[in-house]
């Protein structure tokens, strides 16, 4: 079977991560040897990584630093886990990659989608998912949902101000426009399940 490699996006409370395990359960129901990971971290460099970007003080890390260490997660993440999985035969299911780095550094961050793609070019390649499946719902939900996930205590970035969060929606909601062909929105609205088969919908002309 042909190995694939899917990312799963989206802005803060959209259901992401919940999605990420139902959907690689739902592919191996199906037969297929799949693999589930997240950004950052993925690896063991990238998860030492992910402890310095989603701890302390939502200003820790400029944008640019922000940028930097996500690339050099993203790098390590690729060359330990991802590649070797999809040549290995599996899927890979990524909880986060590239495009999250364009919208929340590029985009809403101001560092733009230039500077981010450069850094991907040479940290990993160029390497892209094979489809990106943006989990897409309204500000107000997001932040409903993000409050009850966090209880009062989201990480450094989840923490930012809703202005933030609104241009990092829209940011990927441009990255859809801009690459059909890979990027797809996804309506996160209703129950899990619902959303689980709007993701598969999605991946049908990939699945075998």
């Amino acid at each position: 079977m042909t190995a694939r490699f899917i990312s799963l996006e989206g802005g803060e409370g959209v259901g992401k991560s919940t999605q990420a395990r139902r959907l690689a359960d739902a592919l191996r129901a199906r037969g297929l040897d799949v693999l589930l990971t997240r950004e950052p971290g993925g690896s063991p460099g990238a998860e030492a990584i992910r402890r310095l970007l989603l701890e302390g003080d939502a200003n820790r890390w400029s944008p640019s630093a922000e940028a930097l260490l996500f690339a050099a997660a993203r790098a390590d993440h690729v060359a330990k886990t991802i590649d070797p999985a999809v040549a290995a035969g599996r899927w890979v299911i990524c909880d986060r990659f590239l495009d999250s780095s364009r919208a929340y550094q590029g985009a809403a961050g101001g560092i733009g989608d230039a500077a981010i793609l450069g850094l991907h070019q040479v940290g990993s390649g160029g390497r892209l998912p094979d489809r990106t499946l943006v989990l897409a719902l309204g500000d107000a939900d997001a932040a409903a949902r993000a409050d009850a996930r966090d209880a009062g205590c989201p990480d450094r970035i989840g923490g930012r101000e809703q202005g933030f969060h609104t241009r990092v929606a829209a940011a990927f909601r441009d990255f859809a426009r801009q690459e059909p062909d890979r990027v797809r929105l996804v309506d996160a609205s209703g129950d899990e399940a619902q959303v689980t088969d709007r993701l598969l919908a999605a991946l049908a002309d990939l699945l075998p």
